[in-house]
């Protein structure tokens, strides 16, 4: 009994431990990539060239340390707390509440593929063009090219935050107890969502790296150009999944 009552224990502790970092991580992460969106890109496009190659130099690249380091910390702790709760063996996987935790681990988890995949290598090429002309190489070609993927990458996850946020915090607070809706949909409703999830972060990814639309101004970009139209996005996206899962599971 004392070893089962000290298991249990154990398990609650790294439980609440993994959620304390997954949440202190991800204020981090998700922070950053606002003020890198909010406001370094705007102030940036105001300085001067000397002005922004130096802001590059010693403030850029401290910050995307901290930025891409919190995004790792924000996705291994949200795999500890996947991996020190129980729901999983039991119904809960067929539940409404999961398949909201899903939406939110599916949009950050191509958020942090973003950053080290997309965001991280592209800002190498810009950190290393800046250090180039600072020691009075001359500039990198390619460097516009990469600051412009990074961009598109980094404005994509600004506009996934919105919705990954939302069906994260909703999971517990919103569909584990709303009335009318189904909290054991059947197996057809639920693939139906998976389908729908995946469909909508696709065409948003393939967006971002070009795959739609190229890489270069045009429709498709246009809600990536500026942050307004950005966060704008978000609240679109997120709206239409929020209707249509309502919609999907309501429970006359």
């Amino acid at each position: 009994m004392l070893l089962a009552a000290g298991v249990g224990f154990a398990r609650a502790l790294l439980i609440v431990l993994s959620r304390w970092g997954h949440i202190l991580a991800g204020i981090t992460w998700i922070g950053l990539l606002y003020f890198f969106n909010f406001v370094q890109v705007p102030a940036y496009a105001e300085f001067e060239a000397g002005a922004r190659t130096e802001a590059i130099r010693k403030l850029t690249s401290r910050a995307l340390w901290w930025f891409r380091w919190a995004a790792a910390l924000t996705f291994a702790t949200g795999l500890l707390i996947f991996v020190f709760q129980q729901d999983y063996k039991s119904d809960y996987m067929k539940s409404l509440p999961w398949l909201s935790i899903f939406t939110g681990m599916l949009y950050g988890t191509i958020m942090f593929a973003n950053v080290w995949l997309v965001i991280w290598p592209n800002q190498k090429i810009v950190i290393a063009n800046a250090e180039g002309l600072a020691a009075g190489r001359e500039a990198d070609p390619n460097a516009a090219a990469a600051g412009r993927k990074a961009l598109l990458a980094s404005r994509t996850n600004t506009l996934f935050s919105i919705p990954m946020v939302f069906f994260m915090a909703a999971t517990s607070h919103f569909f584990a107890v709303a009335p009318h809706l189904d909290y054991l949909p059947g197996a057809g409703k639920r693939v139906a969502w998976y389908l729908i999830a995946l469909v909508v972060a696709a065409v948003i990814e393939l967006n971002a790296l070009g795959y739609i639309g190229g890489t270069g101004p045009g429709p498709t970009k246009k809600p990536l150009e500026k942050h307004p139209d950005t966060i704008v996005a978000g609240f679109v996206v997120w709206v239409a999944l929020f209707v249509v899962m309502l919609l999907m599971f309501y429970k006359s």
